[in-house]
C-alpha cells in the first residue's frame, strides 16, 4: 500500500510529552466523571419510562438507540471540530451541548412525551460525543505513548466512579421520589384523563435532577474555558489534515471492537434492573434492583484502578483478551443458573469490563499522529453499538425471555478476545504518517 502523507497547518510539530502532564489530566478527568454519571442514568430511566408509557423491551431500548445512535451521527463532525478548534474548545462546546440536552428533560416530563425524552437524550448524547472524541485521545497523548493505556484507564476509572454512584443517586432521586409504579393491567384500565395524570406525576421526578445536572455542566464548561490546557502540536492540526484513516487495520478492527464492547456493556446494564426484578433471579423491587447496579459499575471502577497498575507490566492486548474471556464465562454462568448465582455472576462482569474501552481505544489510535482526531471520531462513531445491540437484545428478550437473551453480548466479548490477541497488531502495510 502506498504511504500516506499527513500535513498540518500548525507552525511547529512536537512529539508527545516525555512526562505525563498530571494537572491537565486531573482537569480532564472531571469530564470523564460527568459523562459516566449521565450515561449510567439511562439505566434508571429505562424501567421508569417503561412503566410510565407502557412499553415492551424493544420499545424501551429506543432510549439507548437514540442515545448511542447520536454517537454515530455526530462523531465524525466532532473530529472535524477538533481539527479546526482544538481539543479544549471542543470540550467546552460538548459540555454546553450536554447542558442544553439536560434542560430539555423538563418539557419532556411536563407533557409527558416519550418522543420528547428521546429527543432530549439525542441532544445530550451529541454533546457527549464531542466530549468523548476530544477527551479520550487528549488523555492518551498527555504523556509517553508507552503508558497511554494505563493513563486512559486511570481517567476512565473516574468515569466508572460516575457510573458507580449514578445508580444510587438516580434510584433515590428519580425512582425513590414517586409512588411504586402501577401494575400495567391497572394502568390500562384507567380512564384517559386519570392515566395522563398518573404519567405526569411519575415523569415529574426527572425534572429537578436534570435541572441540577444542566447547571453543573454549564459551570464545568466555564471552568474548562479558563483553565490552561496544554496544546500538543503533534496531534492538534488546527486546519486541514490530509490522509485516510482507513488504511490502519488495527484502527478499523478497533472500531469494531468498540462497537461490540459498548453494545455488550450497555445491553447488560440496560437489562439489569428488569433482570434482577424477575422472581427467578432476584425478585427485587425496581428501586432495590436499581441500587444493585452500583456493584456492576463499581466493579468497573475498581477494575480500572487495578488495570491501570497492571498495564504498567502486562501487555495491553493480553490483559484485554483475558478480561473479555472472563466476561464471556460469567454470561454463560448467569444464563445457566438462577437465584443468587445468576445475579452475582452478571454483576461481576463489571469488574472485567473495566479496562476494555480505554484499552481498545488506545490500541486503536496508536501511531495515528495528526490523524488521531479523525481516528478518535471513527472510534466514537462505533459507540453506536450501544444503540444497536441493546435493541437487538430487546427484540430477542421479547421472544425467548430476558434470561437467555444474554447470549448476544457473549458473542461480542468473544470478538474482543480476538482483537486483544491478534486484531490490535499493526499491519506491515499500514500507511506512514508524516506531520
Amino acid at each position: 500500500m502506498p504511504s500516506t502523507s499527513v500535513t498540518s497547518s500548525t507552525p511547529t510539530t512536537t512529539s508527545a510529552p516525555v512526562k505525563t502532564n498530571y494537572s491537565a489530566m486531573a482537569m480532564v478527568t472531571t469530564l470523564f466523571f460527568a459523562w459516566g454519571f449521565l450515561t449510567c442514568l439511562n439505566d434508571i430511566l429505562i424501567p421508569h419510562l417503561k412503566s410510565i408509557f407502557d412499553l415492551n423491551y424493544a420499545q424501551i431500548m429506543l432510549v439507548q438507540f437514540a442515545f448511542f445512535g447520536a454517537y454515530f451521527v455526530f462523531s465524525m463532525p466532532s473530529g472535524k471540530i477538533i481539527d479546526y478548534l482544538g481539543y479544549k474548545k471542543a470540550m467546552v462546546i460538548g459540555l454546553i451541548t450536554m447542558g442544553v440536552g439536560a434542560l430539555l428533560f423538563v418539557p419532556a416530563a411536563s407533557v409527558p412525551s416519550y418522543p420528547l425524552f428521546l429527543a432530549a437524550l439525542i441532544i445530550l448524547a451529541a454533546g457527549m460525543t464531542i466530549l468523548q472524541t476530544s477527551a479520550n485521545p487528549y488523555v492518551a497523548v498527555l504523556g509517553p505513548p508507552k503508558t497511554a493505556s494505563s493513563r486512559l484507564n486511570l481517567t476512565q476509572a473516574f468515569n466508572s466512579f460516575g457510573t458507580f454512584i449514578a445508580p444510587y443517586v438516580g434510584a433515590a432521586l428519580i425512582l425513590g421520589t414517586v409512588a411504586a409504579p402501577m401494575a400495567i393491567e391497572k394502568l390500562r384500565a384507567l380512564p384517559a384523563a386519570e392515566a395522563q395524570a398518573y404519567r405526569v406525576s411519575q415523569a415529574a421526578s426527572v425534572k429537578a435532577p436534570y435541572i441540577g445536572f444542566a447547571i453543573a455542566l454549564f459551570a464545568l464548561a466555564a471552568v474548562i474555558a479558563v483553565f490552561k490546557l496544554p496544546k500538543i502540536q503533534s496531534v492538534e492540526a488546527h486546519g486541514q489534515v490530509h490522509g485516510s484513516i482507513w488504511g490502519y487495520r488495527h484502527l478499523v478492527l478497533g472500531a469494531l471492537g468498540i462497537f461490540v464492547y459498548v453494545g455488550a456493556e450497555v445491553s447488560i446494564g440496560s437489562f439489569l434492573i428488569n433482570y434482577l426484578n424477575t422472581p427467578e433471579i432476584g425478585g427485587l423491587s425496581l428501586e432495590a434492583a436499581g441500587k444493585m447496579l452500583v456493584y456492576y459499575w463499581g466493579g468497573a471502577m475498581v477494575g480500572r484502578f487495578i488495570g491501570s497498575a497492571l498495564l504498567q507490566k502486562i501487555s495491553a492486548g493480553k490483559l484485554l483478551a483475558f478480561n473479555a474471556l472472563m466476561a464471556t464465562i460469567l454470561l454463560i454462568v448467569t444464563m445457566a443458573t438462577n437465584g443468587s448465582t445468576a445475579m452475582w455472576s452478571i454483576l461481576l462482569i463489571g469488574l472485567f469490563n473495566s479496562i476494555m474501552f480505554p484499552t481498545i481505544f488506545t490500541l486503536a489510535i496508536d501511531g495515528l499522529g495528526p490523524l488521531t482526531g479523525d481516528g478518535s471520531g471513527l472510534l466514537v462513531a462505533a459507540i453506536v453499538g450501544g444503540a444497536i445491540i441493546p435493541l437487538l437484545q430487546g427484540v430477542i428478550a421479547d421472544r425467548i425471555g430476558i434470561h437467555h437473551a444474554f447470549f448476544l453480548p457473549a458473542i461480542c466479548y468473544l470478538y474482543i478476545v480476538y482483537y486483544g490477541l491478534s486484531g490490535s497488531k499493526h499491519a506491515a502495510s499500514e500507511p506512514v504518517v508524516a506531520a
